[in-house]
């Protein structure tokens, strides 16, 4: 059956401003996409016939807006966040990031951190996920096995690495190879992925082609995996130029410079890309990623928490790079996109201070990453606009003392002060999802 939603609807067209219809109305067709958006049924096109078709139901006084979209997380990392957090990126990563990843050779304890991670992403509004796993394919299958099963959004990678990391996080370029391939054919048991990814409906869980990233990756690493993207036309993730000793290694290790050396092993829009961090991205490497229309995942509280710096988003977006928001649980401490806007923003203001020449981030800038744009990478995602997929959050803010503030207000008084407690329903493509089953 047919629905349409009764609320105060907010999302963003575009990142300059919200678009707000006090107590409006948006349709979405069996399949899960939004079919229009109205201040009232009449402009919406729903007559009397039309109507006694389709299901109305009426949120009152609630907010509606479009579900969270988190471009870089580290499923594996979970357990550690809010740990470390006095140490820089390099010795971060070999004294806990590491050791934890290795657990995943577990599946009993995969499962166990899975569950919670999953359930916890449901909790605070993430409905669509580019989410690091660890190299152990069984405990990649796992956390796809659970996406599936909630009916969350998800691009999961296995992760690819085999240098400079410890023996029990090296694997074989073929044993990459295999494992991949065994959950590529899980995901398209009847079709191919490049005709599957054509379709109106891609499969909600698929594999995203996963290099951890360059100095863990020798070449014959990267190349297989620029195969495996290109082979099964499958989008790549990975990190870009997040600090100062890393790019210093990279030059070292490939004799170029950061974007140069993934663009060379055909890792860089060649199928879609999305990058985290890439808070020292020059010139040169900017123009790169706008002509092969790399994502930037911006991951404003791992760079404060492992010491790298602040990213040019400003600059990034006058020049018409896409860019979304990530957690990037553990070097991230929060899980919540909502937090990852507000730390944006502020970041952005910091920045601005520094340079002056640019204006820091509006809200409905942080929004629309967080949103519309974070959602392109995943589809036509994160937009109320006809033809996008349901994805969306439903906000009781009733608890916040809203009397007597706008609708912009209240939404951003949610987004500082508000929490997962005031989120009362949540949808993916159409679906209302209900709360994730943990193991404890």
């Amino acid at each position: 059956m047919k629905k349409i939603y009764k609320a105060h609807i907010l999302y963003t067209k575009d990142k300059d401003h919200f678009e707000v219809l006090e107590n409006g109305y948006v349709a979405v067709d069996t399949d899960g996409r939004v079919t229009g958006v109205a201040a009232d049924l009449a402009s919406l096109g729903a007559d009397a016939s039309q109507c006694r078709n389709t299901e109305i139901i009426d949120f009152g006084d609630r907010l509606l807006i479009p579900a969270m979209n988190d471009l870089h997380v580290h499923a594996a990392q979970y357990r550690n966040q809010g740990i470390a957090m006095d140490l820089e990126l390099m010795e971060w990563l070999q004294e806990y990031t590491f050791p934890e990843e290795m657990k995943y050779a577990d599946t009993v304890y995969a499962e166990r951190m899975y569950r919670r991670f999953v359930r916890d992403l449901w909790r605070v509004g993430t409905m669509r996920t580019c989410t690091f796993a660890s190299i152990h394919t069984e405990s990649t299958r796992m956390l796809m096995h659970l996406f599936r099963e909630a009916g969350m959004g998800a691009l999961v990678g296995k992760v690819a690495m085999n240098r400079n990391c410890p023996e029990g996080l090296s694997e074989s370029v073929e044993e990459m190879v295999k494992g991949y391939e065994s959950l590529i054919v899980e995901t398209f048991p009847e079709t191919s992925p490049e005709t599957s990814l054509q379709a109106p409906y891609p499969p909600l869980v698929r594999p995203i082609i996963t290099p951890r990233f360059i100095p863990s990756c020798p070449p014959e690493m990267l190349r297989a995996c620029s195969e495996l993207a290109s082979k099964y036309q499958l989008p790549v993730q990975s990190h870009l130029s997040e600090n100062r000793d890393e790019i210093a290694l990279v030059q070292k290790l490939e004799g170029t410079w950061y974007g140069d050396a993934y663009n060379r092993y055909g890792l860089f829009g060649q199928t879609p890309t999305v990058m985290a961090h890439c808070v020292f991205t020059e010139e040169e490497e900017m123009q790169l990623m706008k002509r092969n229309d790399v994502v930037v995942a911006h991951c404003p509280t791992s760079n404060l928490n492992v010491t790298t710096g602040i990213a040019p988003i400003r600059q990034f977006l006058n020049e018409g790079v896409r860019v979304g928001l990530g957690s990037d649980i553990s070097g991230g401490h929060n899980l919540s996109i909502f937090q990852v806007m507000v730390y944006a923003i502020q970041l952005s203001k910091a920045y601005y201070q520094q340079h002056h020449e640019r204006p820091y981030l509006t809200l409905s800038e942080a929004f629309w990453m967080a949103t519309k744009c974070g959602g392109s990478f995943f589809g036509k995602v994160g937009s109320f606009e006809p033809g996008y997929e349901f994805d969306a959050l439903v906000i009781d803010d009733s608890d916040l003392n809203h009397d007597h503030y706008t609708l912009l207000d209240r939404l951003e008084r949610y987004i500082y002060v508000g929490d997962d407690r005031q989120i009362v329903h949540r949808f993916c493509r159409g679906k209302e999802i209900p709360e994730p089953k943990v193991n404890l």
